[in-house]
């Protein structure tokens, strides 16, 4: 079923009767050449990838719930490649080339937005550094822009510029960054597998692995053991416990993120807009409604939920940068599971076990990498060698002290 304005149109005149499901619910098969565990945003796209770029053949993914229970559909949608490091910045770059031409390639209408992303600087050290970051967008091929408080003030007059606290400088402009509705993203990338021939197993939880002489043989799963020659794990904040299963013990630490949305509101908020004075960011929805987050839960959890200490937290936050977001109602709050690693960037790497392949560590990162991740750990899988752009996710780059410390706080998880 190829979607198009005119098929829309066909439908409608038709009483939509000609409406299909995005993909087949299949049985597992005895084996398969890959597997992908976890069928969230990096898990699809890993198989579309595998499927379409890397004409991989018999490729099944294993989701315990159902697709996109997990992480990529409770998320604040941001999209943008403005890093400084560059083990970080050329990834996120080719990530951000991906989403432009997203929707075309799977035909799906994933609401890619760029809106552009503002963050903001209160200090002159901040802005000296917000220099240094955006000549290193240059450098990779992204788009930066350095903005002083005037032309902040114009894009967006309603910010707390004059605050005797924390005035407001300038800000980090990069206008190809926004945002994308993070379900049509997994329904896309899931669609897009499904027409490639990918088998994609919901209800169906992976509960150990075959290991036979070094190598991975296949994996135990709620529906009896399924035979692989690779497998490939993508489970976000489930990571360290899904590995622990192979014998492994990782560098992360799952934690709660929250994220809120308000009440609908009239068009106000131009882009995405971040807080330099405190950890908070917010975008506006195409239905009104802001969406904003802040700080993870400072705990280490595995619950989809958080707690009031953070909800009061952000509210300051946002009130301290846009004081007239006051009266406005807070309508619902959600939390997902961010696999915190120990410098704040990622894993796609190999592990010490044959045909066993790992893609964790996003912490705040991980929906703004969905195509780039996807793509650099099919790349992995199918050849052995990792994506040009990802050469610094290594797993033992801790043990070997080549750490991607993207904002400088060293190996604490809770800070990155």
């Amino acid at each position: 079923m190829h979607f198009s304005g005119f098929r829309v149109l066909k439908e409608a005149l038709t009483g939509h009767k000609g409406w299909k499901p995005l993909w087949r619910n299949p049985d597992p098969q005895p084996a398969y050449d890959y597997i992908i565990v976890g069928g969230g945003g990096h898990g699809l796209a890993t198989a579309y990838y595998l499927a379409s770029a890397f004409e991989g053949s018999r490729i099944a993914v294993l989701e315990k719930g159902w697709l996109g229970q997990g992480n990529i559909g409770r998320n604040t949608t941001i999209i943008r490649s403005n890093y400084l490091l560059p083990g970080n910045e050329p990834f996120y770059e080719f990530s951000m080339k991906l989403w432009e031409g997203l929707e075309q390639e799977f035909n799906f209408n994933a609401m890619v937005s760029q809106r552009g992303i503002l963050n903001l600087c209160h200090t002159d050290a901040q802005r000296d550094a917000y220099r240094r970051r955006g000549n290193a967008m240059l450098l990779a091929g992204a788009d930066a822009q350095l903005l002083d408080r005037e032309e902040v003030r114009a894009m967006a007059p309603y910010l707390n510029i004059d605050n005797a606290r924390f005035p407001i400088k300038g800000g980090l402009l990069q206008r190809r960054a926004g945002t994308a509705r993070h379900d049509g993203v997994a329904w896309g990338y899931a669609r897009g597998a499904d027409r490639r021939g990918v088998d994609l197993i919901q209800n169906c939880e992976v509960t150990g692995f075959r290991i036979e002489a070094g190598r991975v043989t296949g994996v135990e799963t709620s529906r009896g053991l399924i035979g692989a020659r690779k497998v490939g794990v993508a489970v976000a904040g489930s990571s360290s416990r899904v590995m622990s299963m192979a014998g492994m013990r990782l560098p992360i630490e799952s934690h709660v993120l929250q994220a809120f949305v308000s009440e609908g509101l009239k068009p106000v908020i131009p882009g995405v807009i971040t807080y330099g004075a405190g950890h908070f960011y917010v975008s506006q929805s195409d239905k009104g409604g802001l969406v904003f987050g802040g700080d993870i839960d400072g705990y280490n959890s595995y619950a989809q939920r958080g707690n009031l200490p953070v909800i009061e937290d952000v509210a300051e936050g946002g009130m301290s940068l846009m004081p007239m977001i006051g009266r406005a109602r807070l309508l619902r709050a959600w939390g997902g599971v961010m696999d915190m690693s120990m410098d704040g960037s990622p894993i796609i790497d190999r592990t010490p076990i044959e045909g066993l392949y790992l893609n964790a560590g996003w912490c705040y990162g991980g929906f703004k990498a969905t195509p780039a991740s996807g793509y650099a750990f099919a790349h992995l899988m199918a050849r052995d060698a990792p994506h040009v752009t990802a050469r610094a996710y290594r797993l033992d780059r801790f043990a070997r002290g080549l750490v991607i410390d993207e904002k400088g706080v060293g190996a604490t998880p809770n800070l990155h």
